[in-house]
């Protein structure tokens, strides 16, 4: 009897990890996903002491014993390792699933945007480069990032999510995009005795056209063309001024050959 209650009571590396505080934004990763080397290309060279850390997540006895002195750094290459297997595990139907659990549950926050009406948040890394910058939260329906809300989500690293995750996770789940139809797509106008204020000014809604999204050709081909000419313009000025200073140059050359001529 005791030796079935230690082994029900044995914690995993992995589940140990992910019911840390503030680490639940992360799944528990399958030990086969883990141990199968395919899923871990590329890693040993991002990862310092790749085996001990590995060893450590699988809860196997390591190799060699680990000095008192690098345990603290195989606990933080493990941690890495971990997080950037969990970014790829995120990716495959079991660990989509597993995060459909978490995003029903809000365990992500909502939209903080009124005219969102509390849509889920997924969690996103802008990099795929771990030691870039933390995780940020992505909104299906006004297609911004927003910080977590609470400080003990901000030392987690954007890269154990990825930047595929949330486009792939909208796509799978269709749901996801009826639930953005459902909503309005509209952007709150400040107005002094009912006027709007102008989009030009200060206090306006300059940043308005930042959420207008091209759908149509006619809107793409208009969009490519104010690119180019805005990048043409910017050109020619450019080419005007070295110019007009060159021509300032001669100007004052000319001026003082005149005035030598003279004397």
């Amino acid at each position: 009897m005791s030796e079935n209650n230690s082994s029900e009571e044995f914690e995993t590396w992995v589940s140990n990890f992910c019911s840390l505080y503030g680490h639940d934004y992360f799944v528990e990763v399958a030990p086969e996903f883990i141990e199968d080397d395919f899923n871990l290309t590329g890693l040993s060279s991002i990862v310092p002491f790749y085996r001990e850390a590995l060893d450590m997540i699988l809860d196997f006895e390591p190799e060699k014993p680990i000095s008192v002195n690098d345990l603290p750094l195989v606990q933080h290459s493990a941690e890495l390792l971990y997080g950037l297997i969990h970014s790829r595990y995120i990716l495959t139907k079991q660990g989509l699933q597993a995060m459909v659990e978490k995003y029903e549950k809000k365990q992500f926050g909502t939209c903080p945007r009124y005219y969102c009406e509390g849509m889920h948040l997924l969690p996103i890394g802008r990099h795929d480069q771990p030691g870039v910058e933390t995780v940020r939260l992505y909104c299906p329906s006004c297609f911004d990032l927003y910080l977590p809300n609470s400080s003990r989500y901000l030392n987690i690293d954007g890269a154990f999510f990825g930047t595929t995750f949330p486009g792939l996770f909208i796509k799978i789940f269709n749901e996801i995009e009826n639930q953005i139809k459902q909503r309005n797509k509209k952007q709150y106008d400040l107005k002094i005795f009912g006027f709007k204020i102008h989009e030009l000014s200060p206090v306006g809604s300059r940043m308005k056209w930042l959420r207008k999204v091209p759908r149509t050709k006619e809107e793409l081909d208009e969009l490519k063309t104010c690119e180019y000419q805005i990048a043409n313009n910017l050109g020619q000025e450019s080419e005007d001024d070295e110019g007009e200073h060159i021509d300032d140059d001669n100007e004052d050359d000319e001026d003082g050959e005149d005035v030598e001529m003279v004397r």
